[in-house]
């Protein structure tokens, strides 16, 4: 399987938990804890397959060595979703083994829907590839012995590891070379995501109540519990990616004026450093509750912005020039601070905020005029009212003062992965 790397998503995939095994082509290797269970697993699922071959603890040991195997070509199938993506200029993450298998986490999409489809192909095309090879190896081995039996069941594997991925739905391989096709046809990258995330969440709950009457119809309680639990694995992945591609969706729709506040004050380029201070400073201070905002100042005169008060630029002044040095002064030119026009993608102001580290961005009329601000709570709000998410004005205020985002609107990452 394969995932662009995302904060949520990566949280659905166990990603980079565990342990490092390695590299190959400087892509790490890692084995969540879950891979374990596998381990333990298939051998005791295999077992039965090898008792002709000798007694038990053969049995079992053969299918250790089935369970290393499998990983093994697992291991391979997501090496070719990398290679390609690699070949293509795209930064592979990791590599990761878990109790579903296996995933390639890339750094971002490829540019084109023809180069999506290759990364997402070549990795069934690996397994199946495997499955070729193996039956011409497992024609040239004698009839009866274990492994004859081991190859065997490793070509079965393999085929049936292609084809399982080749399921039109997210997160499965097939779901990305749907959502490849879709774009191709409609243009749009979102529409493809959209219709492979809808069709991963049809499968995930087809696999969970095939194993519910699996369980029910009493043909065979465990074969059961792993298909709904595959089920589920699809379903919530698949509607985290479609979640993830509304979030992106509504990020492209929007500019910086719909999010953007009149929260700032602007006071006289020509007040000297202590008016100021006493005035706006010291007096909203000790007026102020604990859910206090500051809000920035810019100073103007004769018509015209200065800049920016920055309150640090203040503690670099000798307190005996605060009676005479004015505003205009220290003020930070708007063509020094970081801003935006009001046209721009909010993207913008989501990258910006993080790149700079700033609490609030300051937004540009055409003119050249202080317009607004933007802070992430501004942000948070936009996009929520978009996507119609339940937000109230209490987490909106508390967004604001701790300048980070919710966990359920990781809009950080998102941006950046959209930027990429």
């Amino acid at each position: 399987m394969l995932v662009v790397a995302s904060n949520q998503i990566k949280e659905n995939y166990l990603m980079q938990t565990g342990w490092r095994i390695g590299s190959l082509f400087g892509i790490p290797f890692w084995i969540d804890s879950s891979w374990f269970w596998a381990l333990i697993l298939v051998p005791l699922l295999n077992a039965n397959s090898f008792k002709a071959t000798g007694g038990l603890p053969i049995a079992l040991a053969a299918g250790f060595v089935m369970a290393l195997l499998l990983f093994g070509s697992v291991l391979l199938h997501e090496l070719g979703h990398s290679l390609v993506a690699l070949s293509q200029g795209i930064k592979v993450n990791s590599i990761t083994l878990f109790l579903f298998g296996g995933v390639a986490s890339i750094e971002r999409e490829s540019k084109t829907p023809g180069g999506a489809f290759q990364v997402a192909i070549a990795g069934p095309a690996v397994s199946f590839g495997l499955f070729l090879l193996l039956t011409l190896v497992h024609q040239t081995l004698p009839r009866s012995g274990i492994f004859q039996v081991l190859i065997s069941d490793l070509a079965a594997i393999n085929l049936i590891l292609a084809i399982f991925n080749l399921i039109p739905g997210l997160p499965l391989d097939g779901g990305q070379i749907l959502k490849a096709l879709v774009w191709q046809l409609t243009g749009s990258r979102f529409q493809g995501v959209h219709w492979a995330a809808r069709s991963g969440i049809v499968v995930g709950w087809l696999g969970i109540i095939a194993g519910m009457a699996v369980v029910l119809l009493n043909q065979g309680f465990f074969n059961g519990l792993w298909l709904g639990a595959i089920g589920i694995f699809i379903l919530n992945n698949a509607i985290a990616y479609d979640q993830m591609t509304n979030i992106q969706e509504a990020i492209t729709q929007l500019v910086a004026t719909d999010a953007m506040t009149n929260q700032f004050r602007v006071v006289d380029a020509k007040l000297t450093l202590r008016h100021f201070t006493d005035e706006y400073i010291l007096a909203n201070s000790l007026s102020a509750d604990q859910n206090y905002q500051p809000v920035p100042f810019y100073a103007a005169s004769d018509g015209r912005y200065r800049g920016m008060i920055v309150m640090e630029d203040l503690h670099h002044i000798e307190r005996s020039r605060w009676e005479t040095e004015t505003l205009q002064n220290i003020a930070r030119s708007l063509s020094e601070i970081v801003s935006l026009l009001e046209k721009a993608p909010l993207l913008e102001a989501i990258n910006a905020l993080e790149t700079h580290q700033l609490k609030y961005i300051t937004v540009l009329s055409p003119a050249g005029a202080v317009a607004g601000i933007i802070d992430r709570g501004d942000i948070v709000r936009t996009v929520a009212a978009k996507l119609k998410l339940p937000f109230s004005e209490a987490d909106i205020k508390r967004i604001k003062l701790e300048g980070t985002y919710p966990p359920t609107l990781p809009l950080q990452s998102i941006a950046k992965n959209m930027n990429n």
